[in-house]
């Protein structure tokens, strides 16, 4: 039988105003249990407080990091530790541990993230954004059709310039899924324009399931010297295999007796 917690007194009503006034509040969620603790380790009145006070700054440490993932525009689910290693895909281990050190962004480099769809290449980037985030490095995350689409709205209010300057100055810029259909001329150009105005300056993690070879076939002008300023400073880490994201399926029970039961099987369906 568990033993019930051992709290060495009642948490007073004043001990809890003094905490809400100084914004710690959240420290009357695991008070108790850490009051339980120091009781049975015997701890010191300074070992106490050294410990309530670093589950605090844990806290927030990691809610800040959150909020600044959400404000970055980062998908909460492709976390570093969500990376399912037992997903039948094929990559550079040793460069994808490389890459999640963000030394490349010292450069500053870049990372093309490289191969057929749904095998993780958007949960690279991402994982990359979160890690970032979490030191505090401005990051921001957005689709290439997004992206594409912003200098376009800015012009309706002439903030290009801010816009784009605001895009140049952030440290490490992921754009995900790039190319896969036809990029117009007026897209191709801001692409070009940021290209240049980021060399150099900062990092870019772009994903796509084409080759940089193949870009320029979906561009009606081609800007080769964005592709280049591009490709020459990246890392390319291609992921090969199966689809990554069959393992998100839900599962289905076949057994004999609901296969019987299958509305599908009763009907003769596929």
């Amino acid at each position: 039988m568990a033993t019930k917690p051992v709290v060495t007194g009642p948490i007073s009503t004043d001990l809890k105003r003094a905490m809400r006034q100084l914004k710690l509040g959240r420290m009357l969620d695991t008070l108790p249990e850490r009051l339980t603790l120091a009781h049975q380790q015997r701890l010191s009145h300074a070992a106490f407080l050294e410990l309530v006070l670093a589950d605090e700054a844990h806290r927030r440490d990691t809610s800040s990091a959150a909020r600044r993932a959400r404000e970055a525009g980062l998908d909460a689910a492709m976390r570093p530790d969500s990376w399912d290693e037992s997903a039948a895909v094929r990559y550079d281990r040793a460069l994808r541990t490389d890459l999640t050190s963000l030394r490349f962004l010292d450069g500053p480099h870049g990372a093309l993230p490289l191969g057929p769809v749904r095998v993780g290449k958007t949960h690279l980037a991402t994982t990359l954004g979160h890690i970032a985030a979490r030191r505090r490095i401005p990051t921001l995350m957005l689709r290439a059709d997004a992206l594409f689409k912003q200098p376009k709205a800015s012009r309706l209010d002439n903030s290009t310039e801010a816009q784009m300057r605001r895009l140049a100055q952030i440290r490490l810029l992921i754009i995900d899924d790039f190319a896969p259909k036809p990029i117009d001329a007026t897209a191709a150009t801001d692409f070009y324009e940021l290209v240049v105005a980021r060399h150099q300056r900062g990092s870019t993690v772009l994903t796509s399931n084409r080759s940089p070879d193949k870009w320029l076939a979906v561009m009606t002008d081609p800007l080769l010297a964005a592709i280049d300023r591009i490709t020459s400073t990246a890392h390319e880490p291609i992921i090969e295999g199966q689809s990554y994201r069959r393992r998100q399926k839900p599962s289905v029970d076949t057994s004999p007796n609901d296969r019987r039961s299958s509305p599908i099987s009763q009907t003769g369906g596929p």
